[in-house]
């Protein structure tokens, strides 16, 4: 039935189209990001102390 195709080729886009937003949300929230502390660590002073 060729009256049927064009919307065979809708449902597939629409099914591609949901995979691949699927997949790339998936990995956004998948993805662990490391936070670097150095810049916010306590500045450490010596003092030498000579008596």
């Amino acid at each position: 039935m060729p009256q049927m195709m064009p919307l065979n080729w809708l449902i597939l886009f629409f099914y591609t189209i949901s995979v691949f937003l699927m997949f790339n949300i998936i990995n956004y929230f998948n993805y662990n990001y490391s936070i670097k502390n150095n810049n916010y660590s306590k500045k450490l002073i010596k003092y030498n102390w000579k008596w």
